[in-house]
């Protein structure tokens, strides 16, 4: 099996450490415009069966460079996604990325007809949200017979969290950013409704972790699920989970403005809000040496043999000490990696453009998630 991966920043390096680490992967390409900045995991690698190649993604050349593989993985800026997919589609090789943009997302579903003629799949949003949420929210559905309610939380978060915000960049400031002030679509009385971002602040139970977590609504962690169930779910949300506090203080410095994108003039110069308060606090919610912790909680309510059942799925993963691969790296960029495998083993349920929830086989995934120390737990109630 031959794989290039799309993108060396931090989820994409992850998935290539863990893909020399499966048996047969005879060939790894890492493909980059700048690829000599590798995170630390990829540092002083002399793996044979490593590659590592500068290249603009957008240069017709890549076409003939993906030809020589059987699945290329993106890891590349999300506007990207839909140009890599055609990509991949002319050199007639599998795609996957980490999407992250619905309306993207629903863009590359409308290459579904090329990719089933060229007996290749496309699956997007195979990160942690998007992605690993999406099977094991489609997993539980499938378990009852009526579905009443998915209710899914997911955070990155510091092990150890400094004031004020307690949070630190575990992926993409800009990102979650963006989360905070996007609309989320939820499904509510069967419909699709958008509620406002950091709304709805409800504290959650967490054991494990010494206490409670709160969770608030932000956008696009379950992608394109409330499109596929409306009618069929009355209730289906997605909310971010942090430390408590948090979303109180991030909804003051959004509603004051320091979040905004339209440029305001200062001292004769325009600047944008949001850049300005990235290069201020970004920094300071950078810590090298932290460790981070990913949670995740799905719970699927509904009925089965006439009576009603509640499925909760829950994940605590920590990064590793002695890698450095962070909880977040393994739980977006090992979710590249293992439905890259999945493609070129043949376990995904058939050629075309689909989502994880449509693509996906739930038991293998969570299985291969296992493998890697990723321990999804089950219960129900």
């Amino acid at each position: 099996m031959r794989f290039a991966v799309l993108g060396a920043g931090l989820q994409g390096s992850a998935a290539v450490f863990d893909l020399l680490r499966q048996d047969g992967v005879e060939r790894v390409l890492l493909l980059d415009r700048v690829p000599d900045r590798l995170p630390g995991v990829l540092e002083g690698n002399d793996d044979p069966r490593l590659e590592i190649r500068a290249i603009d993604f957008e240069d017709p050349e890549l076409v003939d460079v993906l030809s020589g593989y059987d699945v290329a993985l993106g890891a590349a800026p999300f506007y990207l996604n839909y140009r890599l997919s055609v990509t991949a589609l002319e050199a007639g090789v599998h795609y996957c990325d980490l999407g992250g943009n619905t309306e993207i997302v629903f863009r590359q579903k409308e290459l579904d007809k090329d990719a089933r003629a060229r007996g290749v799949s496309v699956i997007p949003d195979v990160g942690l949200a998007p992605g690993m949420v999406n099977v094991i929210a489609a997993h539980g559905i499938s378990q009852l017979e009526e579905t009443e309610a998915v209710r899914i939380y997911v955070g990155g978060l510091p092990q150890n969290p400094e004031p004020p915000l307690n949070y630190a960049v575990v992926y993409s400031l800009e990102g979650a950013l963006d989360y905070y002030t996007t609309p989320s679509w939820v499904l509510r009385d069967g419909k699709r409704v958008q509620v406002e971002a950091l709304s709805e602040v409800e504290l959650l139970e967490f054991p494990e972790l010494g206490g409670q977590l709160e969770a608030f609504h932000t956008g696009g962690g379950i992608s394109t699920l409330p499109w596929k169930y409306e009618n069929q779910v009355r209730t289906m949300e997605y909310k971010t989970l942090r430390y408590k506090g948090h979303a109180h203080i991030m909804r003051a410095i959004r509603d004051v403005g320091l979040l905004d994108l339209e440029p305001v003039e200062i001292a004769g110069y325009q600047v944008v809000p949001r850049d300005v308060f990235i290069g201020v606090v970004g920094p300071k919610l950078s810590y090298p040496q932290s460790r981070d912790i990913v949670v995740f909680r799905a719970i699927v309510e509904g009925r089965r043999n006439g009576s009603r059942r509640r499925l909760i799925w829950e994940l605590i993963d920590r990064c590793d000490p002695e890698t450095g691969i962070s909880a977040m790296e393994r739980a977006t960029g090992f979710s590249l990696s293992i439905t890259g495998m999945m493609q070129a083993r043949g376990q995904v349920c058939r050629p075309g453009v689909a989502t994880p929830d449509e693509a996906i086989p739930a038991h293998i995934y969570i299985d291969e998630l296992a493998k890697r120390g990723i321990e999804i737990q089950f219960r129900e109630e």
